[in-house]
C-alpha cells in the first residue's frame, strides 16, 4: 500500500486562470478519497497529474513518499480506469486484461495465476474468451477494472468510470468497486461530480470548486458540518435549504419567523436540510406550497417562506397538497447552520 500526497500543487495552461490552485491533501495508505465537484473544478487535471499525463506548473506529488512529480506514468506504480473503458475491441476479454503485463514484459509464467484470481474477483471466469462487443456495459466496466487490479499496483485512479452506465448499474458498481478496494487494501483515488457516489464510497472526500480545495473531510463530517454554502448546497440530494435573513440577521427574510443566530456573529443566511424540516400543526414557520413531488417512500414539498422561494422539505410517504396551501414548517435548533455574508459557515458560539 502507498499513500499520496499533494504539495501545494498549481497547473496553469498559458495565460489562463489557473486550473489548480495550490492544491493541498494527503491520501492515507489503503483508503478511498474522492475527488468531487462540477465540471470544470480541476478533478480531472488533478487526477491527470497524480497518473504523470499532466506534469504541475509548480508543487510536488509524492507516492509512498516518493517524489513522482517528473517521473513517466510507467515508473509511478499506478493503475487507471478511464471514463470510456478504452476496451481493444478485436482482443478477447482475456487479452484485454492481460495486455498491460505484456506490454511491460512481465514474466509471463504469473500470468494463469494472476488472471485466474482476477477473473475470479470480478465474476469473468465465463466470459474470458468473449469479445467486448459481446458484453454489457456493466460487464466491460469489469474488464477495465480487471486491466486495472492485475497489475498489482498500490495505487489505483479512476476517471467518472460509472457515467456510462445506467443508474441500476451505477448503483451495483459503487458496492462492487468499494468492496473491491477493501479486499485488496489498495489505495484509491476517484474523480466525480455525483455526490451520491462520493458519499457512499469515500473515506474521505475532497471537495474541489474553481480549482482549489473547498473542503476536505469524510464524508459524514462533509454532510454535518459545510464550511461554505457551497458545500452545505452540494451535498444532499435535495441540497440544504438556505434562506436569506434580515439586516439583522435575527428573522427570516419576509417572515416573522425569529431566528437565534450565534451570539455576536453576522449572520446573512440560514441552512437546514429538507430530512430535518417537518410539518408542524401549530406553531413554526409559516409557509406556502409551491409543489409536491411523490417518490414513493417519501414525498419532497416545495414552498416558500416570506421572500424565499424552493424551500424543500422531505416528509414520509404520500402529502397531499396544493400549491398556494398554507402549510408551518418546525426544525430542531440543533439542526440549524448559519453562513456570514462570504458564504463561510459560522461556528455555533461565535
Amino acid at each position: 500500500m502507498s499513500s499520496v500526497v499533494l504539495d501545494d500543487i498549481t497547473k496553469q495552461y498559458g495565460n489562463a486562470p489557473a486550473a489548480v490552485s495550490n492544491i493541498r491533501f494527503e491520501v492515507p495508505a489503503g483508503t478511498f478519497t474522492v475527488l468531487l465537484g462540477p465540471s470544470g473544478c480541476g478533478k480531472s487535471t488533478t487526477l491527470r497529474m497524480i497518473a504523470g499525463l499532466d506534469t504541475p506548473t509548480s508543487g510536488r506529488i509524492l507516492i509512498g513518499s516518493r517524489d513522482v512529480t517528473d517521473l513517466a506514468p510507467a515508473k509511478r506504480r499506478i493503475s487507471m480506469v478511464f471514463q470510456s473503458y478504452a476496451l481493444f475491441p478485436h482482443l478477447s476479454v482475456r487479452e484485454n486484461i492481460l495486455f498491460g503485463l505484456k506490454v511491460r514484459k512481465e514474466p509471463a509464467r504469473d500470468f494463469d495465476r494472476r488472471l485466474k484470481q482476477v477473473a475470479e474477483l470480478l465474476g469473468l471466469t465465463q466470459l474470458l474468451d468473449r469479445k467486448p462487443s459481446q458484453l454489457s456495459g456493466g460487464q466491460q466496466q469489469r474488464v477495465a477494472l480487471g486491466r486495472a487490479v492485475i497489475s498489482e499496483a498500490p495505487v489505483c485512479l479512476m476517471d467518472e468510470p460509472l457515467s456510462n452506465l445506467d443508474a441500476q448499474l451505477r448503483h451495483e458498481m459503487r458496492r462492487e468497486i468499494r468492496a473491491l478496494q477493501q479486499k485488496l487494501g489498495i489505495t484509491m483515488i476517484y474523480v466525480t461530480h455525483d455526490q451520491t457516489e462520493a458519499m457512499s464510497m469515500a473515506d474521505h472526500v475532497v471537495l474541489l470548486r474553481n480549482g482549489q480545495i473547498e473542503q476536505h473531510d469524510t464524508p459524514d463530517r462533509l454532510y454535518a458540518s459545510p464550511r461554505t454554502e457551497f458545500a452545505a448546497r452540494f451535498i444532499g440530494t435535495p441540497p440544504m435549504n438556505l434562506l436569506r435573513l434580515d439586516e439583522a440577521g435575527t428573522c427570516i427574510a419576509g417572515s416573522a419567523a425569529a431566528i437565534e443566530a450565534p451570539h455576536g456573529a453576522r449572520a446573512r443566511k440560514l441552512g437546514v436540510r429538507p430530512e430535518h424540516i417537518a410539518l408542524a400543526a401549530e406553531g413554526g414557520v409559516e409557509a406556502r406550497v409551491e409543489g409536491v413531488e411523490f417518490f414513493g417512500a417519501d414525498t419532497i414539498v416545495v414552498c416558500a417562506v416570506g421572500e424565499n422561494t424552493g424551500i424543500t422539505l422531505r416528509t414520509p410517504g404520500h402529502l397531499r397538497a396544493a400549491p398556494g396551501e398554507a402549510i408551518r414548517l418546525a426544525w430542531s435548533p440543533r439542526e440549524q447552520h448559519f453562513f456570514d455574508a462570504s458564504g463561510l459557515a459560522i461556528a455555533a458560539g461565535s
